[in-house]
């Protein structure tokens, strides 16, 4: 062996080394919240990868190497303090007037639309103006939603006192809780009323849909302050996938809605008395 080899060896090795090293060490892992809210995350805390949350983290996993998403099991309660703990890093379908107001992060608009619709029994005399007033009525409601209708108040007394709600964790407990009339009304996830007739084709003809909307989901991505990725890498990120046609394959089989994005990376900061 040569010694210009035996020299030039130990220099080739490192140089080795360092490309075969970079790339994992250039990758930051982020934690994204997986709490249950059907079509979008279902029950995550099983193991089971199923929802549009992780066909998302899919996606941007493999649109990019500088950042491995990855899913932590959450719930909806729970969600607040694994964000302020840091147990997550980044809430991911989320809008800020839901509980979040008084909590440090970033807003990433995603540029996604679903609604929140009401649902009762068909009857032959019964109208669209049936939705019109909620006065009297037992409904059938989501355990830790935040309704318009209640003022985005999720308490389940408050609710139960004064509304007559029912609260569970299953859209599909609370349309059946509407078809054998033990509710009058439920509100659901127009995404996952779309899927649950799909499901359950012979229910339709037995359902009335409202063409009232209790809300429209503007859906945001909230990040908190020392996440190892920010808003602005996060939207330029979502707009990858949707050059790519991605966030359309995803999304637009459950008719929710791809529609333009405001600027990405807005702070919100919970306002101090002074």
């Amino acid at each position: 062996m040569s010694s210009s080899f035996r020299t030039a060896s130990p220099l080739l090795l490192a140089i080795l080394s360092v490309l075969w090293v970079s790339p994992s060490l250039a990758t930051q892992e982020v934690r994204v919240g997986a709490a249950h809210f059907p079509p979008y995350t279902v029950r995550p805390e099983s193991g089971a990868d199923t929802g549009l949350l992780p066909e998302l983290v899919d996606a941007l996993n493999a649109l990019q190497t500088d950042y491995k998403f990855v899913l932590v099991p959450t719930s909806i309660p729970r969600r607040f303090g694994d964000f302020k703990q840091a147990r997550v890093d980044m809430a991911i379908f989320e809008n800020p007037d839901w509980g979040w107001k008084d909590i440090p992060h970033t807003n990433v608009d995603m540029g996604l639309e679903d609604a929140e619709i009401f649902v009762a029994q068909q009857e032959p005399d019964r109208q669209q103006n049936y939705f019109d007033d909620l006065k009297g009525k037992r409904l059938a409601l989501f355990s830790g939603y935040h309704y318009e209708f209640a003022n985005f108040n999720a308490d389940p007394k408050f609710l139960a006192q004064n509304f007559n709600a029912t609260l569970t964790y299953s859209h599909d407990s609370n349309l059946l809780m509407v078809l054998r009339g033990r509710a009058d009304i439920a509100l659901v996830t127009r995404s996952y009323l779309f899927d649950y007739l799909l499901r359950n084709e012979k229910v339709a003809g037995q359902l009335l849909v409202s063409q009232r909307t209790d809300q429209i989901y503007h859906h945001y991505a909230l990040i908190r302050p020392q996440a190892p990725i920010t808003g602005e890498a996060f939207g330029k990120l979502l707009q990858g996938l949707r050059d790519n046609g991605q966030m359309l394959k995803i999304f637009d089989p459950y008719k929710i809605a791809v529609v333009p994005v405001s600027a990405p990376g807005t702070a919100s900061v919970p306002q101090v008395a002074k």
